[in-house]
This record gives C-alpha cells, sequence and structure tokens, in this order.
C-alpha cells in the first residue's frame, strides 16, 4: 500500500551529498537499538538510508512499509558516533520526519502530549491531574511519566542575573522532576555560582517537536526560547536532550542570533568540570552506574563531564555497551512501545551483567526520559547531580 499524492516536486528534501556519504559499510549495524532488536535491515542506518534515496523521484510516493522505517528510528544517533565517513543520519532522519508530515500524521497520544507540553498553563493542570491520580496509585510504573510528580507543581520562577549563568529548567522537568533542578541549584551554589532560572516563562526547547517533524512548531518554540532568554551568559542544561536541541538552534534556525544563543549552552556537568575547581577525591564508598543518555554522548560528546564531576566521590562503573540507546527516545517510548520494551532488554542485559560483577548499585543518568524508562523496569535510577548533591552535603557535614 502507498500514500498517493499528486506533485510535481519531490516529496522529500534530502541532501543528497548527505545520503551518497554513506557507503553501505555497515559498520553502524550493531550500534542501531532498532536493528539489534529486530535485525531488519529496514531498521538500520543503512537501509534506512538506502530507502531515503528513493524519495529522490519526484514520482516518489512512501509506503506504508517506508513510512514504518522512518517512524521506527529512536534518533538515538549511535550510528553517528560509530561510522567511518562521518554520515549526517541525524540531519537526514530530522528532514524526513520533516517531509513525512505531508503523508501522515503522528499518532493521537504523541500528538496529545506535544500539545500540552508547548502550553505551560495546561501542562501545570494536566499535571495536577496525573500527580492526583499517582496518589491513588495509577501511573506509578509508567515508561514515559516519572513516579511522585508533584501535586501542586513546582516553585521555580522565571529570574535572570545579568552576566550570570541561566538553569534551563523547560516544560516536562520543570513540572515532573524539580527535585533534579534544585539538585542543580543547590551544585551550583555550593561552587559559588550565581544561578538564574528560565521558569515557566521561557517554556519547552522544542526538542520532541522537532524530532517528531514537527519543525514549524518547533521554530516558533525556539524563537520564544531565544527571545525570552537573557542575551548573555551561559544557559545551563541538565538534560541532554534538551541541551542537545538547544545547542543546535544556531543549524536548525539559520540565524546570527539562534547561533550566538548555542555558542552560549552548556550541559551543566561540562560547564562545572570547565570552570569550576573539582574537589579533592574523597574516601570511596558507593560504586555508581553510569548509563549515558544518547543525546549527551553521541550528539554533544559530553558524557565524560559526568564522569568528572562524580569521580571525586564515588566509584564509577562502566557498561559494556559502548553507549547503547536505552529505548526512551523522547516520545519513542510512547509511540513505539513494543520497540522501545524490546530495546531496554538490550539494556537491561548490560546492567545486568554488571551487577552479577559488583552487587547493586544505584543508576545515574542525565535525561529525564531514560530515567523513567529503565525506572519502569525497577532499576533504582538517579541524575547524576542528584547523587552528587548527597555527597556534596555530607563533605559539608564533614567540613
Amino acid at each position: 500500500m502507498s500514500y498517493q499524492m499528486k506533485t510535481e516536486e519531490k516529496l522529500f528534501s534530502l541532501n543528497p551529498e548527505d545520503l551518497n556519504a554513506c557507503v553501505s559499510c555497515g559498520l553502524c549495524l550493531p550500534y542501531c537499538p532498532t536493528y539489534r532488536v529486530t535485525g531488519d535491515e529496514r531498521m538500520s542506518p543503512r537501509g534506512r538510508i538506502s530507502l531515503m534515496r528513493m524519495s529522490e523521484h519526484t514520482d516518489f510516493t512512501p509506503t506504508l512499509e517506508w513510512i514504518n522505517s522512518m517512524d521506527t528510528c529512536v534518533q538515538c544517533r549511535g550510528c553517528e558516533t560509530a561510522c567511518p565517513s562521518s554520515v549526517p543520519f541525524g540531519d537526514l532522519i530530522s528532514d524526513t520526519k520533516k517531509d513525512l508530515e505531508k503523508v501522515r500524521k503522528l499518532p493521537i497520544m504523541v500528538r496529545s502530549g506535544l500539545f500540552v507540553i508547548a502550553r505551560p498553563s495546561l501542562l501545570k493542570v494536566v499535571t495536577f491531574f496525573i500527580a492526583s491520580l499517582q496518589k491513588v496509585g495509577l501511573f506509578k510504573n509508567s515508561t514515559y511519566i516519572p513516579s511522585g510528580i508533584p501535586v501542586f507543581g513546582n516553585k521555580f520562577s522565571t529570574h535572570f542575573s545579568s552576566g550570570s549563568p541561566t538553569l534551563f529548567t523547560g516544560c516536562v522537568m520543570n513540572a515532573w522532576t524539580p527535585w533534579v533542578h534544585k539538585a542543580a541549584l543547590k551544585t551550583l551554589k555550593f561552587f559559588g555560582v550565581t544561578s538564574g532560572v528560565s521558569g515557566n516563562k521561557v517554556g519547552c526547547c522544542g526538542a520532541l517537536h522537532e524530532h517528531s517533524g514537527l519543525r514549524r512548531d518547533f521554530r516558533k518554540m525556539a524563537e520564544k526560547v531565544i527571545e525570552m532568554m537573557p542575551d548573555s551568559g551561559p544557559v545551563l542544561v541538565n538534560s541532554a536532550g534538551c541541551g542537545a536541541i538547544l545547542k543546535d538552534y544556531g543549524t536548525l534556525l539559520g540565524t546570527d542570533e539562534a547561533k550566538q544563543f548555542s555558542e552560549r549552552v552548556f550541559d551543566i556537568h561540562e560547564w562545572l568540570v570547565i570552570n569550576c575547581q573539582m574537589p579533592e577525591k574523597r574516601n570511596i564508598k558507593e560504586k555508581i552506574i553510569v548509563q549515558d543518555p544518547c543525546h549527551l554522548r553521541h550528539v554533544q560528546n559530553s558524557h565524560h563531564y559526568v564522569r568528572d564531576l562524580l569521580n571525586p566521590f564515588v566509584e564509577i562503573v562502566e557498561l559494556s555497551d559502548e553507549g547503547l540507546c536505552c529505548g526512551a527516545g523522547g516520545v519513542f517510548s510512547l509511540a513505539q512501545n513494543k520497540l522501545a520494551t524490546e530495546i531496554r532488554e538490550l539494556k537491561t542485559d548490560s546492567l545486568n551483567a554488571v551487577f552479577e560483577e559488583i552487587g547493586e548499585a544505584r543508576i545515574v543518568s542525565a535525561n529525564p526520559g531514560c530515567v523513567t524508562h529503565l525506572q519502569a523496569k525497577g532499576f533504582e535510577m538517579k541524575h547524576p547531580l542528584e547523587v552528587l548533591v548527597e555527597h556534596l552535603s555530607e563533605a559539608d557535614a564533614q567540613g
């Protein structure tokens, strides 16, 4: 079956040079989570690029199978790390998702969720509703809704300090996991840093909209963020997905203003390690497993800063899967729940292998989606800053 669409122009506007950069070597295959769980070439980067090349013809009409191949990409971009030809797969799949909006609609649950998070007042109402349901035992083991959502939301009012860093609080984290932002602010205070807060007035970065192909919605949200944020000082981000998209505003929007903004964006672990004096290594008692979010490792290449920040206080334990995706993927776990669950089993195997060697341990991941997705499997998950604050408090108490 195919979608018929009469047009004299190409339906998909992909960069031919980017498509031709792939030499089909297959080195990406072991790093692609959807290929790993299906063994289906159409669900690999190499296979997807081969299918994308079909769209170069003006008479191309995508079949349901073709659309499914693109929709099932997690957009983890692990393939980019593995690729010897530096194929910009992230750009290719992003542009493909944008053009897919012409021929299919996103699942209603995804569209509803994206509609809500773009509107802070509505998100506040929905947050109250979900948190109330959690109080009576519902939504407590969801792959995309964290446990313990506060009923009455957060207290992060928008405030800035000229030239000082600003903590970007976003949308869902602002409403659903405010304890991570509190940990971030406590960490900054420990290092003597005064920080502003973006809060509800700035709102969502648009990452999930961009990943879903809603480019026009994303652009409006990105322009609002740039307009509302201060025009100087570092922008610090404690969510890997938000940080990756904020750093990419310059490329995606293509304006000088957006480029200048992106140059000021840092993952919070990155900024702290570069700009602050790290404490001396203490007597190590706790082992912590680090699960790298894809958009911190494969997109920002800033995952090592998490280790640098935690290293004085804990013993870092690495996984052997070379940063394989956990399956969360933003709205992926909502739109493609079966695949997301199967991919999570690969991560579960990696974690269990470590547990067999060292015993039980807490796991840290610097992205709320990863934390929630793995918590639903029963793992004890924390944001790195939550663990760091515990040890900073202990260090303060010991003088």
